[in-house]
């Protein structure tokens, strides 16, 4: 691995992309992505009797799909590296229970999809595993009930409000040749421009997915227009416009090849105000749309950059500011090779 700049891996051997898996609740089920996820839930129980367990439920779901396709058992992974927004990662935790894998557990809040990726891909690119499965997960009802109202509440929340998706992703990153290569990851810093209102991250993340775009793009020397598409975790309605603006005024345009994970996983006319965010968001958006796209050949390179508010609802009560970060990670067909 060769370090470019301060914070951006260049990947010296090839690591690859072998397989990935998504389960999703109700909502994302009724998207314009939903036919693409392998598990789809009608009711956000996914017949467990709480929705802490219904969480637990896709994020297995997701890696046992994983590993149905690439014809691997929990015990032919070196670890497992996992991540959610629950307090200490208890679905994450849970999960490794029950999987025995070697497990690293990962808070990135909703950047967690591309943090446990980089790193997986780091961990295979220097010889310290043969295989990592890289996974995070969030659900509506339990991060309503952790950080802001149980949905039986039926409290207001403003246009700027993003809803958190119900889902998870899993990725199983290697040597092994495949269709898609991991290339390169920047891993974000830590950003606070004193935004205080939990219910607009989209204003409060975009500085730093800004931030570790304009980083990835200097370091690795490419610009916009070298990336099919450059992709925001959960910026959604209210923080894509924000991003743009400010790599903008930097010099860098990505007008014309930027989407959101938020704002791709739902419909225009879904209830779901600013768009889509939690640690799902990203996570299934590419694992199970955007690999796919990659792998049929639409696309031939992205840069995902997932964003987090790395808040918690004890620093919320006391009037604290809310830290965000980004980390990023190029994604490359490979051609003539399959997955």
């Amino acid at each position: 691995m060769k370090l470019l700049g301060r914070q951006t891996w260049q990947f010296a051997q090839d690591v690859f992309v072998n397989a990935a898996g998504t389960a999703v609740g109700p909502m994302e089920s009724e998207g314009p992505l939903g036919a693409l996820f392998d598990k789809r839930y009608s009711e956000l129980h996914c017949n467990e009797k709480n929705w802490e367990l219904a969480e637990r439920r896709l994020m297995e779901d997701a890696i046992g799909s994983c590993l149905m396709k690439a014809k691997l058992k929990n015990e032919d992974i070196n670890f497992f590296l996992a991540g959610d927004l629950l307090n200490q990662v208890v679905t994450a935790n849970y999960v490794a229970r029950q999987n025995q894998i070697p497990f690293l557990g990962v808070f990135g809040a909703c950047s967690t999809s591309m943090e446990s990726l980089a790193i997986g891909a780091a961990l295979v690119d220097g010889g310290y595993a043969h295989r990592v499965i890289a996974a995070c997960s969030s659900h509506n009802a339990t991060a309503e009930r952790q950080f802001r109202y149980p949905t039986e509440y039926g409290g207001q929340k403003p246009d700027s409000a993003t809803f958190t998706v119900t889902g998870a992703g899993a990725a199983l990153v290697s040597h092994q040749p495949s269709s898609v290569r991991v290339g390169a990851a920047t891993i974000g810093k830590v950003i606070d421009l004193g935004i205080k209102n939990p219910f607009d991250m989209g204003s409060a993340m975009a500085p730093a997915a800004a931030d570790t775009i304009a980083t990835h793009l200097q370091a690795t020397q490419t610009t916009p227009a070298d990336y099919d598409l450059i992709v925001t975790g959960d910026l959604s309605g209210v923080g894509s416009p924000i991003v743009k603006m400010l790599l903008h005024e930097q010099g860098i345009d990505i007008s014309k090849n930027h989407r959101d994970c938020g704002l791709m996983i739902y419909r225009p006319d879904q209830e779901v105000f600013a768009g889509g965010s939690g640690c799902g968001c990203s996570a299934v958006v590419t694992y199970g749309h955007l690999l796919k796209e990659l792998i049929e050949g639409r696309l031939s390179r992205i840069l995902v950059a997932a964003t987090g508010a790395l808040l918690n609802p004890t620093m919320m009560q006391q009037k604290e500011s809310i830290p965000t970060i980004a980390h990023a990670v190029t994604l490359e067909r490979v051609k003539g090779v399959s997955t």
